[in-house]
């Protein structure tokens, strides 16, 4: 992964700019050529992501820090494989007991984390030093998961969850 970030977003932990936050995840996937699906599929990961930082990691407080890193890596005139990175300065928890709920518990809600593992080719939870989490999520182009679980593409850039 390069040192620096090739665009970060730095937010508040309010639910108001999630759509922000997905648009413009979207908006680089798409110019780093991933296709329509995969560009909701990482929209969708990352809006997962900043929900449960927000609602476990700060308890809904809407005034935390939350930092949106965007690694493109490979060639720099047509990279192959896009890191996104979500730290905060939420409680930690331990990275092994981060998990989604049983997919035969059918009720609402509960299954964010397996939406990221299920679009993304790579994701790592982490203790970030002495505060807050770090999220780690990869997604290589070309790569498109046909599991069901991404939006529409109407909804890709709409403020469906927000």
């Amino acid at each position: 992964m390069s040192e620096k970030p090739h665009v970060r977003l730095e937010m508040l932990s309010n639910p108001l700019y999630l759509c922000g936050a997905r648009e413009l995840v979207a908006a680089v996937a798409k110019r780093l050529s991933f296709d329509e699906m995969a560009c909701c599929q990482i929209a969708l990961a990352v809006d997962e992501a900043l929900c449960n930082v927000i609602r476990h990691g700060y308890e809904r407080q809407s005034d935390r820090p939350i930092w949106l890193s965007i690694f493109p890596e490979g060639p720099a005139d047509k990279p192959d494989l896009l890191r996104i990175v979500i730290e905060d300065e939420a409680k930690q928890v331990e990275p092994d007991v981060i998990k989604s709920r049983d997919l035969e518990d059918v009720r609402p809600g509960g299954l964010g984390v397996h939406i990221i593992k299920e679009v993304m080719d790579e994701v790592r939870y982490e203790k970030r030093g002495e505060v807050g989490m770090r999220l780690t999520m990869a997604k290589k182009v070309g790569v498109s998961d046909s599991a069901g679980s991404a939006p529409s593409s109407a909804s890709c850039t709409g403020c469906n969850h927000g």
